[in-house]
């Protein structure tokens, strides 16, 4: 089993069915309205978890019911939760999202707890860290922690995954620690500080590339994804499902990625479990309930091999 570290966030999800998003200023009546367990972390973290690796995670929740909640989903997913702290006087982290009848969304996140990760939360799980197959991150967390703990990652030659969402440029000082740079189309755009729509995916990719002498993994949705390392660009096609809820589909990706990347399987076969992991995600509702187990995927994986081209 792969040992993946997981530095990120822990949220509530508040999700609101809709026929469409509102425009400024417009009030619209929604459909039907649920609570899910989320956050880029905490999903990362249960996809990983669920695909087959051994997952620790690091972070911060309100001491709160919900805290509470989700501290004992992770726990009840396997997942080692001695480094997930409790903080008074903080709400734990809320993210509400509408959901179209497209199954797009729109996410804002007030994220509470989340922001009271310190680099001395990071230091004390230093061990877990030097002992992984590899460090996943994402940026809802801060960035002084994030960075911390790609260092102590580096010191020890652990493999540095990094999902840059939500979208920032980042410090030269992270990125030279990234092994992995995982970005969706408008996020590669951000952090590359290319916005000249002349350029391709590839073009950017490549560029990120040079910014952080690592790989980059470019997400595109229901098109699959394109991995560049510099010298190669390689693009998957991810399978064809009915698009129920969009929610969580990234993290699933990187969740997956990071398996396929301990597992030792070819950028392909990685680019394939990734692609397989977020097209199960958005054919059911929810963040973390959305997240398939590996029979799943394999399945996916199965059904579009034989299918004719």
């Amino acid at each position: 089993m792969p040992r993946i570290v997981v530095v990120g966030s822990v949220n509530m999800d508040l999700v609101v069915t809709t026929p469409r998003f509102a425009a400024p200023g417009e009030t619209l009546l929604g459909g039907s309205f649920q609570t899910f367990p989320g956050g880029k972390g905490a999903n990362q973290a249960v996809a990983a978890a669920r695909l087959g690796a051994e997952v620790t995670f690091i972070g911060c929740v309100g001491r709160d019911p919900w805290g509470a909640e989700l501290r004992e989903l992770l726990a009840s997913e396997q997942i080692d939760v001695a480094h997930l702290l409790s903080r008074g006087g903080e709400r734990t982290g809320v993210a509400v999202i509408t959901v179209d009848a497209a199954g797009q969304n729109s996410i804002i996140v007030a994220s509470g707890a989340n922001m009271a990760l310190t680099t001395r939360d990071v230091e004390a799980a230093r061990e877990a860290i030097e002992q992984a197959d590899a460090l996943l991150m994402q940026l809802e967390s801060p960035l002084p922690a994030v960075q911390r703990a790609a260092e102590i990652a580096r010191q020890h030659d652990v493999p540095v995954i990094l999902n840059a969402a939500p979208a920032q440029r980042l410090p030269a000082a992270l990125l030279e620690c990234v092994d992995v740079l995982i970005v969706n189309e408008w996020e590669s755009r951000v952090v590359s500080n290319l916005h000249d729509p002349a350029l391709s995916q590839a073009q950017v990719a490549s560029h990120l590339c040079s910014l952080s002498g690592g790989h980059v993994v470019v997400t595109l949705g229901r098109d699959g994804a394109v991995h560049c390392d510099g010298q190669t660009t390689t693009r998957r096609p991810a399978p064809r499902v009915d698009v129920i809820d969009t929610t969580a589909a990234g993290d699933a990706f990187a969740g997956a990625w990071t398996v396929g990347w301990c597992e030792g399987l070819s950028i392909e076969q990685t680019l394939a479990l990734a692609n397989a992991a977020g097209a199960a995600a958005v054919s059911r509702r929810g963040a973390i309930p959305s997240l398939p187990r590996r029979s799943e995927v394999e399945s996916l994986l199965s059904a579009a091999k034989s299918r004719p081209k």
